[in-house]
């Protein structure tokens, strides 16, 4: 075999090896691509991704099926994805207390919550609001924590799950306030929700965007919220901060993302259509009016996000004794 023909081989394995490499970006998706979501429907996390999913599915250019699978605060779900074969049609719209608060919550996870999956986008960032039923006796913090002083376990609070942001929310603010508090976990906040609104349950922590009708209906009153700062779709609601507990603070995120080893050229795909989507005005505003901030975010920051929450989580979980 002469130099030349090595060398045209050569060339021929290098072209090939790029169009390998390049066929995925071009070609998909060919199919529809599933997003699991790990609560049920009608959550704040369904219905975040439903409102994108009708610009999504044009962008790329597929259907996209949400599939739904409640149960252990979206471990369940993250499961399915984590052991999936990463080829872009098995994704994830995950909630941040199934990645970075869960696992510290419990016992044992079957997966590791950093390594087991490919950040894609960031989609949104949020906080809740802590609502209690219209016949519950206390209207605000201080009378709600006197309340539950005087009548011990028998102020309850649901949440969306054992490791979900609002049961890491009322743990804290029984631990704050130094009262005892019954949880009730759920499959998923709107579960949970409906049981606040018929009066078997006390309290909750959900988010803004799924309160807003019922405070406005009454069925519901706000109490505080959970961030910082005040949540610009209810500036009359005071923090918790505000309310006495200096340092409460609770706010999480949404973001799409994948088995771990996607490669990179879906990657880069599937972010550039959630970017796309995600920063047209009217999708913006559509967000921003019911209490979250888009987010916007590059494969690589999402993975430090999703670090550097994870670890910021753990004492916090040891604190509170939490498994």
């Amino acid at each position: 075999m002469t130099v030349k023909s090595i060398f045209n081989r050569a060339l021929l394995a290098a072209t090939l090896g790029v169009f390998a490499v390049c066929a995925p970006a071009q070609s998909y998706p060919t199919k529809p691509i599933r997003i699991l979501v790990g609560y049920a429907a009608g959550g704040p996390v369904d219905n975040s991704l439903r409102r994108i999913i009708p610009a999504l599915q044009k962008e790329l250019g597929q259907t996209i099926v949400v599939d739904n699978r409640g149960g252990a605060s979206g471990v369940l779900a993250a499961d399915i994805v984590a052991k999936a074969e990463p080829d872009g049609y098995t994704l994830i719209f995950m909630a941040s207390p199934t990645q970075v608060m869960a696992p510290h919550m419990m016992k044992t996870v079957p997966f590791d919550p950093v390594k087991d999956f490919t950040p894609i986008s960031m989609a949104l960032s949020f906080a809740t609001v802590l609502i209690v039923n219209k016949d519950f006796p206390a209207r605000n913090f201080e009378q709600l924590v006197a309340y539950a002083k005087a009548n011990p376990n028998k102020v309850s609070f649901g949440s969306a799950g054992i490791g979900s942001s609002n049961h890491l929310a009322g743990e804290l603010l029984k631990k704050e306030a130094a009262v005892q508090m019954l949880h009730v976990p759920y499959k998923g906040n709107a579960l949970a929700l409906n049981d606040v609104i018929g009066g078997q349950i006390s309290f909750m922590f959900t988010s803004v965007g799924d309160s807003l009708p019922h405070l406005a209906s009454g069925r519901v009153r706000p109490i505080a919220v959970s961030s910082k700062e005040r949540n610009r779709a209810l500036p009359d609601v005071p923090t918790m901060v505000q309310s006495g507990l200096s340092n409460f603070d609770v706010t999480a995120w949404y973001a799409l993302e994948g088995p771990a080893k996607l490669p990179q050229a879906i990657v880069s795909r599937l972010n550039t259509a959630m970017r796309n989507v995600l920063a047209e005005p009217s999708m913006t505003k559509q967000f921003y009016d019911i209490g979250y901030d888009v987010t916007l975010s590059t494969p690589d920051e999402l993975r430090h996000i999703i670090q550097v929450d994870y670890e910021r989580w753990s004492p916090v979980a040891r604190a509170i004794k939490l498994e």
